[in-house]
């Protein structure tokens, strides 16, 4: 037994420092951006805003994973209308592979299940975090992998946030939304010390381009003065009557309507991510150096 955990171990560290591997041994090539979609606050659209971006990745061309990283309160599979048989729990607790629970949309790309209504998984020991890596890195065949993270500052959200090449803080012109969208960025700019996360803001339900504006400069604002810190404006998205409605269906509003306001926003917003540079050495192996330690 001795030998096996000793084989284990060794096989973990070998992932954590080369990055994840195709099946036959072979290091995959491809280089996945990893982007967490956060928020201070639940209801400020910030799973909507995963889903159709990875409809609007997926358009372009790109092989894109969604994962519902809501550990506990998972709603990704209300909005795509799907009922998965498996889910994260289930990979946590070693009784399926994440490839076991791999879904496939019919929207162009692939959803991995959140569990819904655990609460246990919203707080995981240290071993299975680790076991989460190590599966997590099946998926290394994706160009663009995007996490749905929880709303707040929970510890495994903290863990997911800077273990991803890029994060996006989701807020509203609200007040409290403002507020709680500094805390969350505040805790990575004060906190996350080493090797911070690329951080960004998108500002959802605004009503004029203007309003989206003048939050964001707002918020970068404090943040510059109080945390001595930069934090780049990504964009905005429109608030759309077609966004609730959509959600009713269970269709997203890139799909039920490509031309409404909210659904050019997002095709914007990916358009600026794509020009960003982009540091391909790191993708996998930022990720389980990262989420392997205790921030």
């Amino acid at each position: 037994m001795e030998d096996q955990a000793s084989e284990l171990k060794a096989m973990m560290q070998n992932r954590l420092e080369k990055g994840a591997y195709q099946s036959g041994g072979k290091l995959n090539a491809n280089k996945t951006r990893i982007i967490a979609i956060t928020s201070g606050k639940g209801g400020v659209g910030k799973t909507n805003i995963a889903v159709n971006m990875a409809i609007s990745y997926a358009q372009a061309g790109k092989k894109v994973i969604l994962i519902d990283g809501d550990l506990g309160m998972a709603n990704v599979n209300v909005l795509l209308g799907v009922s998965p048989k498996a889910n994260l729990l289930d990979v946590v607790n070693n009784r399926r592979r994440m490839s076991d629970i791999v879904t496939e949309t019919e929207y162009g790309f692939q959803f991995v299940p959140g569990a819904n209504g655990f609460s246990r998984i919203a707080n995981l020991t240290e071993k299975e975090m680790k076991n989460f890596a190590k599966e997590f890195s099946t998926l290394s065949n994706a160009d663009i992998i995007i996490i749905d993270t929880g709303a707040g500052i929970a510890t495994n959200v903290l863990g997911l946030l800077t273990a991803a090449d890029d994060v996006y803080v989701v807020t509203t012109p609200e007040p409290t939304s403002i507020t709680d969208a500094y805390s969350v960025i505040k805790i990575i700019a004060t906190e996350m010390l080493e090797n911070r996360p690329n951080l960004k803001l998108i500002v959802n339900k605004v009503h004029s381009s203007s309003e989206g504006k003048r939050v964001a400069e707002r918020i970068i604002t404090i943040v510059a003065q109080f945390l001595n810190y930069q934090i780049d404006y990504l964009g905005f998205v429109y608030e759309d009557t077609t966004v609730p409605s959509s959600v009713l269906r269970q269709k997203p509003f890139l799909i039920t309507k490509p031309d409404a306001k909210c659904s050019i926003c997002i095709k914007h917003i990916v358009g600026r991510i794509e020009k960003t540079p982009f540091d391909s050495q790191e993708g996998f192996g930022r990720f389980f150096r990262k989420f392997n330690r205790k921030w």
